[in-house]
């Protein structure tokens, strides 16, 4: 009876050890699997790679847009220098085809028709070879005064047309692509009806 006693105490320690270890164990956080924290950092490491790279491919493109708009406007604006020169030479050929009275060139003949036909042809292949290399003329006669592309010399009174038409041109104006190279020089017409779409004065 005593060995019986014995043993069922046993049994109850073996229990209570059991049992006291299983409480310690559901207590306590389960340990990290190996190789979670490698994971982890190869996870951002790869998601600071693909960050830079979306980055890098971003710049690359802005900087691709951006060499291809300086490149274009050097193509467009490289011969401004040397087509400013030329305006003086445009302009004096004006001056010797405006030089000969209307009904002179209308009579003339033999050489100085011929003379005439020479500075009349010379500038038209000078204003054709400037228009190829993008320089244009502005012909601002008729148009609403724009301050950006015309240069008012002075007023003219005309109350046939609306205030601030350009009624005379005094300097011809060119623009190279979307840039103005001279503003034209230009008489403005003054009191006339408003422009539409002016403003009332107060």
């Amino acid at each position: 009876m005593g060995n019986d006693m014995e043993h069922d105490d046993r049994r109850e320690e073996q229990r209570a050890d059991l049992g006291g270890d299983g409480a310690a164990q559901a207590g306590t956080a389960p340990e990290p699997q190996p190789g979670t924290e490698a994971l982890a950092a190869l996870t951002a490491e790869r998601d600071d790679f693909k960050d830079r790279l979306l980055r890098t491919l971003a710049e690359m493109e802005n900087l691709r847009r951006r060499t291809e708009r300086e490149t274009a406007d050097a193509r467009t604006y490289a011969v401004t220098n040397f087509a400013r020169d030329m305006l003086t030479v445009a302009d004096n050929v004006r001056r010797a085809v405006e030089s000969v009275p209307a009904e002179a060139r209308a009579g003339a003949d033999g050489a100085f028709k011929g003379l005439l036909d020479g500075i009349e042809l010379t500038e038209r292949d000078l204003l054709k070879t400037l228009e190829r290399h993008g320089v244009k003329v502005i012909e601002p006669e008729g148009q609403r005064f724009d301050p950006n592309r015309h240069q008012a010399m002075f007023e003219v009174p005309n109350a046939e047309v609306p205030s601030g038409t350009v009624v005379q041109v005094v300097q011809t104006g060119y623009v190279i692509g979307d840039r103005v190279l001279r503003p034209a020089l230009v008489g403005v017409a003054k009191g006339g009806p408003k422009p539409a779409g002016a403003p009332d004065a107060a």
